[in-house]
């Protein structure tokens, strides 16, 4: 069997986590490209002995299959552009990028490049988010009229290897573009304007500014989302309700725990999706060399990943000038 070659691209706790999978498969030739050398050989330690490049430019003339992203976040569109136009296929992790200009660009180079590219927003694999599209799609809850996420992560920054949350202005909402794009997937909606306050505060070892923000989304439906999130709480908490006009859901990510309600017999049913964290990821990337393969579409294209970046942006807007700002 031919092995495909595949360069994972930052060394971080996502980078190491995605190479350790890899690693593991029998039809990949992992590769690996870390401009810090302790990173690299604490990678090379999990992983085993495997071709490694101190430099992205060099990764790319070795002239890989694919390349996966897993780089600080303002990295992601230069690296993108760079892999796409070298003739790889691209997964970066989320989020796309770090602003909309920047993600309209990888949007042109994916259009004129013939690779796939997919953005790694791996709670599309969860089997809860998998569950929550479902019933909204099968109309259980009839007319969704509020969602509401809460995201209390201080375990983020304490696995951060890069620590970037602490020189990266509004880091906690580009780490957490999974409430937008999630919101994206389950509705189908595009939100028209969005509300944001935020603040710095706490005396605690690690910081991020901000590290408290709420959010606000309207949309052109009778629809609002708000999504809360904390760089503070510690364990951490990860929660969403979802209301209807015929139903409602609660699911608890940490305790992998879903709850829907039925207005018509007032009953409320309990589901499990206890789930290992490996498990998604390797989902992810399954579907990712499918789509290489040409078995299906990208999980997540840039198109789409965009709605995300855009809402990210206004968000950011919002905060800084305290007002509410319309998504274009």
């Amino acid at each position: 069997m031919e092995m495909r070659r595949v360069v994972v691209v930052g060394c971080g706790s996502i980078g190491q986590r995605h190479a350790r999978l890899l690693a593991a498969r029998g039809d990949i030739a992992l590769e690996l490209c870390e401009l810090e050398p302790e990173q690299l050989a604490k990678t090379c330690e999990t992983v085993g002995p495997v071709p490694t490049y101190d430099s992205f430019e060099r990764a790319l003339e070795s002239r890989p299959d694919a390349v996966l992203i897993a780089t600080p976040i303002p990295a992601h569109a230069p690296q993108v552009i760079g892999a796409l136009e070298a003739g790889a296929h691209v997964l970066c992790e989320k989020p796309l990028c770090d602003t909309v200009a920047n993600a309209r660009s990888i949007l042109k180079a994916v259009e004129r490049s013939s690779g796939v590219f997919s953005v790694g927003f791996v709670l599309h694999f969860h089997p809860a988010m998998q569950r929550v599209k479902e019933l909204i799609d099968a109309g259980c809850l009839g007319r969704v009229l509020q969602v509401h996420w809460h995201i209390g992560a201080y375990l983020t920054l304490m696995s951060s290897v890069s620590r970037h949350q602490a020189e990266l202005e509004g880091a906690l909402l580009l780490d957490y573009a999974h409430q937008p794009d999630l919101l994206y997937w389950w509705l189908g909606e595009v939100p028209t304007a969005v509300y944001a306050a935020a603040r710095q505060g706490g005396e605690l070892p690690l910081q991020s500014n901000p590290n408290i923000m709420a959010i606000t989304l309207e949309y052109e439906a009778p629809l609002l989302a708000t999504i809360n999130l904390n760089y503070v709480q510690h364990p951490s908490r990860s929660s969403c309700e979802i209301s209807g006009d015929e139903g409602w859901l609660a699911v608890d990510m940490e305790a992998g725990r879903l709850l829907v309600g039925r207005r018509r017999d007032e009953s409320v049913i309990e589901e499990d999706f206890s789930v290992e964290r490996d498990f998604i990821y390797v989902e992810e990337q399954e579907a990712f060399f499918a789509a290489v393969d040409g078995k299906r579409t990208p999980e997540s294209p840039a198109v789409e990943a965009l709605v995300s970046m855009q809402t990210i942006e206004a968000a950011m807007v919002a905060w800084k000038e305290q007002r509410r700002v319309a998504i274009l």
